[in-house]
């Protein structure tokens, strides 16, 4: 079982940035392939980025390609969403998620995650 918390959200204007992070209970953490989806109200959960075990394979959205990192801090049990260049079509709740298993389904798909955190709000203006 694993518990995770995302922070970091808030209200940015286009352009701007924002780090979000997404802390894990549990020792296990390094075990664990992690992903950030997002939701706008009104449609489906999408993926946005997701990084291996070890953090050394990184997968992305095309939509957030050159804009988006996320990376993993394994003695910390955190992994990071660091967003630069947000667009208001970036608005919506960013989800944090944990995959105990290997993914099966692909690292781009939520079936692959079993945990997923509460959500954290990014609303950027235009």
């Amino acid at each position: 079982q694993v518990q995770l918390v995302e922070s970091g959200g808030g209200l940015v204007q286009a352009g701007g940035s924002l780090r979000l992070s997404c802390a894990a209970s549990g020792r296990t953490f390094s075990r664990y392939a992690m992903g950030w989806f997002h939701q706008a109200p009104g449609k489906e959960r999408e993926f946005v980025a997701a990084i291996n075990w070890g953090g050394g394979s990184t997968y992305y959205a095309d939509s957030v390609k050159g804009r988006i990192t996320i990376s993993r801090d394994n003695a910390k049990n955190t992994v990071y969403l660091q967003m630069n260049s947000l667009k208001p079509e970036d608005t919506a709740v960013y989800y944090c998620a944990a995959a105990s298993h290997f993914p099966n389904y692909g690292f781009r798909d939520s079936r692959s995650y079993d945990y997923w955190g509460q959500g954290t709000q990014v609303t950027v203006s235009s």
